[in-house]
């Protein structure tokens, strides 16, 4: 991958777990929840998505090695994996979203969580990106960095859902929909954008068209 410092951590982060794709999950919840609820879930889930990340970003370099994963493997499953889940979103399929009444479980806040937990507590985009970041740089400080711009974009969500509860609540299921398929296009983008950058890495590389 590029070169990367706290900016560009921040902005990879902020597009794959920002506001604009954890805003529509909690919409999805919102819409049977209260506004009160809906503020304890946000918090509670950003917690665990920090601490997730937090460890994902100090723990990178003894993850990769004890499974025996490359770089570039890890490049190439992220992308794979940002390019799938996109393409669910712009197809409408809600992956990880609790479809079966009977599967839900009676306390709210932990069947919130539950459905939030593929979307934003341990979304596989988020930990892609956390340890492709984490792995430019074999130092404390440098993990720190991913780890203090991870906790800086799931910080932001927690605010954006703690201002915004009242209007996510209302939001019109058709929204949603749109929604998701203008975040699903972009977010594809960031995916092949990835495994192209693991392939990069690996030595293939790609002419650019003439005159360009």
């Amino acid at each position: 991958m590029a070169a990367f410092n706290l900016s560009s951590a921040f902005v990879t982060l902020f597009a794959v777990v920002g506001p604009p794709k954890v805003l529509l999950a909690f919409a999805h919840l919102a819409r049977e929840r209260s506004a009160a609820e809906l503020r304890r879930l946000a918090l509670v889930s950003t917690v665990l998505a920090a601490v997730v990340g937090v460890t994902m970003a100090y723990t990178a370099d003894f993850l990769t090695a004890f499974f025996h994963i490359s770089d570039q493997s890890l490049q190439l499953a992220g992308g794979l994996i940002f390019f799938i889940y996109a393409l669910a979103l712009v197809l409408g399929i809600h992956v990880g979203a609790g479809e079966s009444e009977q599967g839900r479980l009676s306390n709210p806040l932990a069947d919130g969580v539950r459905e939030l937990l593929l979307p934003y507590v341990a979304s596989p985009l988020a930990i892609t990106a956390v340890l492709v970041g984490s792995l430019e740089k074999d130092t404390w400080g440098w993990h720190s960095t991913i780890a203090g711009a991870f906790v800086a974009v799931v910080a932001i969500n927690c605010v954006c859902v703690l201002l915004l509860s009242s209007l996510l609540r209302l939001t019109h299921q058709t929204s949603l929909e749109v929604l998701s398929r203008l975040l699903g296009l972009l977010l594809a983008a960031v995916g092949v954008e990835l495994f192209l950058n693991g392939l990069a890495s690996l030595g293939v590389h790609f002419a650019a068209p003439d005159g360009h």
